[in-house]
């Protein structure tokens, strides 16, 4: 099928190069000129496994192009809406002058018949408002929310754990969601649930995963601030939850929490449209939920200040990981390089280290100290503090290699990544989130 992307961002250029890689003709469109570029050359924007490969792949096979005119999606049958919606300047809401722009410029190629597919997360009712500004134009709208996690995506979009497709009613929708069969009949099995339901469920269903995702981190961290005044242990704890099957163990990690360019907006978002329709006390607790995910960066810095004695003013922090989880190079929001500045602030001497997002944390926080040498970050350090889980820090990293190029003696496991006895045993201090 002929395909569009608007917007060529992280979900819009996984998508557009997946799609080619199953078999479709797509062009992606962004009015970012370098980014068009760029993804016009085989070169990826941003770090995600797997999608170099397939982007060259599509844009060899003449399956994927990329433009920055909106005319050349003019053939398409099917656009997808993979704008950003970032949070407001100021407030909790999503920040919806991207869709609204993007479906401007869309609007005067619209054919009748086409589908429009919004991907983007927004606010229930969004879907309504935009279908009826495209209705004049024959096309129909539908609200196809995506499940991406960083560092799968490419997995997630080709092996879909579901598909939901929200329809209008009537013969159009029915017509629209078969479109979208055929779309990812090469992504699916004959088992993928592929849900259709209205425009308000499908949008509210990747934010209410969202927040229950995490409702789930904030409630395990919430349990190792009780751990940690206790002596309770809260991985152990954590494996116990687990086997009740009713809760399982995904998502019950303790540590410094979560962070990225969707949870933390996500559930700020969801709170505000609740208040805007009249029934925030519904979801009041993602307030605490937010509240509980932030104080674990409190308390990282709290650890590193009583390790030293009470202040780390011109002391050496190496901070392992920048990006806010590992497997990528997205560090919006992250709670580990929020350490870092916050280290910083009180006047301690970080390196920040990163297999992959140092360039993107140097950008944002000029002010820090990067290298993407381990070795050089752990060098004459006093403390060490793993922000992020990458596997060259976890599992690659020798506590006895540590302990021959630091000056200092602690370790500060903000993902409970680390084997304490291990760490122990070569003459560290070890403390980590909730752990005895």
């Amino acid at each position: 099928m002929r395909l569009s992307v608007i917007g060529c961002g992280y979900l819009g250029a996984v998508h557009a190069a997946t799609m080619a890689s199953i078999g479709h003709d797509v062009i992606g469109i962004d009015v970012d000129s370098a980014k068009i570029e760029s993804l016009g050359k085989g070169d990826t924007p941003f770090f995600e496994p797997g999608l170099e490969e397939i982007l060259n792949e599509g844009l060899k096979s003449g399956r994927l192009r990329f433009s920055q005119d909106f005319a050349d999606a003019a053939d398409a049958d099917v656009h997808f809406l993979a704008v950003g919606t970032p949070q407001q300047q100021g407030s909790d809401a999503a920040d919806l002058r991207f869709v609204h722009a993007a479906l401007d410029s869309l609007l005067p190629v619209l054919r009748e018949g086409a589908l429009v597919v919004g991907k983007s997360t927004v606010p229930v009712g969004t879907a309504e408002d935009l279908a009826r500004r495209i209705e004049h134009t024959g096309a129909t709208l539908v609200w196809n929310p995506e499940f991406l996690r960083e560092g799968w995506a490419v997995q997630d979009t080709l092996a879909p754990d579901r598909i939901v497709v929200g329809v209008p009613q009537g013969a159009a929708g029915a017509e629209a969601a078969d479109t979208l069969r055929e779309v990812y009949r090469a992504a699916s099995t004959p088992t993928t649930p592929f849900i259709v339901t209205d425009y308000a469920t499908s949008e509210l269903v990747k934010v209410a995963a969202n927040a229950f995702l995490a409702t789930k981190i904030s409630f395990i961290n919430a349990m190792a601030e009780i751990a940690e005044v206790t002596g309770a242990d809260v991985s152990t704890l954590a494996d116990a939850l687990g086997h009740d099957t009713r809760i399982g163990r995904r998502f019950l990690g303790a540590g410094i929490g979560f962070g990225g360019g969707c949870l933390p907006k996500d559930i700020r978002a969801l709170t505000a449209r609740a208040e805007e329709l009249g029934v925030g006390e519904a979801v009041a607790f993602l307030h605490e939920v937010d509240q509980i995910n932030l104080r674990r960066r409190d308390r990282v810095v709290q650890l590193a200040e009583a390790s030293l004695g009470g202040s780390v003013y011109q002391r050496r922090i190496a901070v392992l990981g920048a990006a806010f989880k590992p497997h990528s190079d997205d560090v919006r929001d992250s709670p580990g390089l929020d350490i870092a500045v916050r280290l910083h602030g009180l006047g301690a001497d970080v390196i920040v280290t990163d297999p992959a997002a140092t360039e993107n944390a140097r950008q944002r926080h000029p002010q820090l100290t990067y290298t993407t040498s381990l070795d050089d970050a752990l060098r004459d350090a006093e403390i060490m503090i793993l922000v992020t889980e990458w596997d060259e820090y976890r599992r690659e990293l020798s506590p006895t290699h540590a302990a021959s190029l630091m000056r200092g003696s602690y370790v500060i496991d903000g993902r409970n990544a680390l084997d304490p006895v291990d760490w122990r045993g070569a003459g560290f201090e070890y403390q980590g989130m909730g752990r005895r």
